[in-house]
């Protein structure tokens, strides 16, 4: 039987290239080349405010001088703790001129979360928001013994002078630094730019952590900047586009689908601080913005704002990071006029592995009901294997758990070599995502592996159900988990938050599951809630639904 892994017949159907050229280059070069070639073009728009190469470029060189007089060099470490602010990129470049890395951290992190992730990654600085140092990371970043501090909020970069809207606070607080007054003070000194290769470190992004400990997976600057040319080559983006950044920057999908990508193609990065529905729907009119990637929950809220909002949006959508029922992306479409295009991508390929081509339509499983995640990247190998055996290809119709090769897979978990080991089988990543591949080549995520309900001996795929009671008109939210059941093993459990001014009865949810699924994956169990708990990328937390 001919292997339906080894051709890829469908790609010249969407002008898409088999295989793209492994980048020479980094994104701080393609950075530091617009702020040469385009000064006073806008890099980034920051509510009313327009920031240039030019600036950027200045700031970030003033905090490349600071760390290096701070002794931050090659290989150090660099840790964000910020939303969508300028200030993330002023950082981000200003820590790459040193060759260091950076290490993005969740805002909403917990004191120990915080704690546990700025040790693990043994962080010389820390930059984040001076609320968030109040509240959370005081005690935090003294027991992780961080050596230097700097505090910033979202008023800053709106201020003409920064300390002008918090300085006062600021002030009082010794043992910290504020942001913009420390890069004004600090002389840019070329000779501080350290030469960097596609081969050095770039972030340590932690995994969610939704199914245990949050591992540092190791992306390199040839990992950032392959994936950032996939996007501008799959979806034909320019410098004339802009990036609305609907995902978070501290998450893999910021890091490459916004800020890389627009250093790639010299595009604007609209950003508004951190997600709101009718802010993201107001600024990407203001902004003029024409790409974004976001998760499918993003998507969701923005369907849920009042109907004063709607019109056209953007032109060019995508989503990735959690399981997308079928129906959003045509509720999408109807209501704002563009059409939600699926991706697949985890912290440990950099972003994308799959995408739905621009301009096409992800086809739905009919075994499964799962809406497509699209097809392989460019140079990206990807297969389906035996859930029990990763050493048996299974054919195309079969489910299995999907593996990866590509020069997008990273480098390993940080400080973790079992971990890494056993992420791998022959040189192939493995997912963790059941998955089947249809004859035509479009591959879908059936489900998490760790995630399957075995209820009397039947697999139940919480997807599946998901996808069921999305179709009621009630349900807002919907995730799926199995309980512990001393007759079944488990059962199934599914925790609902329903659409404003709307309500159902359990009851009435279970009797609609059962119309339409069988009896073993119909929902023993159904809690309502406000909210379902999630990552900050919009992965539902199955680990806390299940406790």
């Amino acid at each position: 039987m001919q292997n339906p892994y080894q051709s890829r017949p469908w790609l010249p159907h969407y002008r898409i290239p088999h295989s793209l050229p492994i980048p020479l280059h980094t994104i701080l070069d393609a950075f530091e080349a617009n702020a040469r070639q385009k000064p006073n073009d806008i890099a980034i728009l920051y509510f009313g405010k327009h920031i240039s190469f030019a600036e950027l470029h200045h700031q970030a060189a003033c905090f490349a001088s600071l760390l290096a007089h701070y002794g931050v060099g090659r290989g150090d470490r660099v840790a964000l703790s910020l939303q969508n602010n300028p200030q993330f990129a002023v950082a981000q470049y200003g820590a790459w001129m040193r060759g260091a890395a950076i290490v993005p951290l969740n805002p909403m992190y917990k004191p120990e979360e915080l704690e546990y992730q700025l040790s693990d990654s043994e962080a010389k600085v820390w930059v984040g928001l001076d609320s968030l140092f109040l509240s959370n990371a005081r005690e935090a970043l003294q027991r992780a013994r961080v050596e230097h501090i700097l505090v910033t909020n979202e008023l800053d970069p709106l201020a003409d002078t920064p300390l002008a809207l918090a300085g006062s606070l600021k002030l009082k607080l010794p043992e910290v630094t504020d942001f913009y007054t420390a890069l004004a003070r600090q002389a840019p000194d070329a000779s501080h730019r350290l030469p960097v290769s596609g081969q050095e470190l770039a972030h340590i992004v932690y995994t969610s952590g939704t199914t245990g400990k949050p591992k540092g997976a190791m992306g390199l600057h040839r990992h950032i900047t392959f994936n950032a040319n996939v996007f501008r080559t799959w979806i034909g983006l320019t410098s004339a586009d802009c990036v609305l950044a609907m995902a978070p920057l501290f998450h893999i999908t910021g890091l490459v689908a916004h800020l890389a990508v627009a250093a790639l193609t010299g595009m604007k990065l609209g950003l508004f601080h951190r997600f709101q529905p009718e802010e993201a729907i107001r600024l990407a009119h203001q902004y003029q913005a024409t790409f974004s990637v976001a998760s499918i929950t993003a998507y969701i809220s923005l369907l849920n704002t009042p109907a004063a909002c709607g019109g056209t949006f953007l032109n060019k959508c995508f989503t990735g990071g959690a399981a997308v029922p079928p129906s959003i992306p045509e509720q999408f479409e109807a209501r704002f006029g563009s059409y939600v295009h699926n991706t697949y991508g985890l912290t440990e390929v950099n972003s994308p592995s799959h995408l739905v081509p621009y301009g096409a339509r992800a086809p739905v499983d009919p075994a499964s009901g799962a809406l497509s995640i699209g097809l392989p990247i460019p140079n990206c190998e990807a297969r389906i294997v035996s859930i029990d055996d990763p050493g048996r290809i299974m054919p195309a119709g079969e489910q299995g758990e999907l593996v990866l090769k590509g020069p997008f897979v990273f480098d390993g978990y940080w400080n973790k070599p079992e971990a890494t080991a056993a992420a791998f089988h022959d040189g192939w990543f493995l997912t963790g995502d059941v998955a089947v591949m249809d004859p035509a080549g479009w591959f879908y995520i059936v489900d998490r592996k760790k995630d399957m309900i075995n209820a009397s001996g039947y697999k139940v795929w919480p997807r599946e159900v998901e996808d069921v009671l999305y179709r009621h008109p009630a349900v807002r939210e919907a995730a799926v988990v199995g309980v512990a059941d001393p007759y079944r093993g488990e059962s199934v459990k599914a925790v609902l938050a329903l659409r404003p001014g709307v309500t159902a009865t359990a009851e009435e949810l279970i009797a609609f599951c059962r119309e339409r699924l069988a009896n073993y994956k119909v929902p023993r169990k159904v809690e309502f809630v406000e909210e379902i708990p999630k990552t900050a990328t919009g992965k539902f937390l199955r680990r806390q639904l299940r406790s």
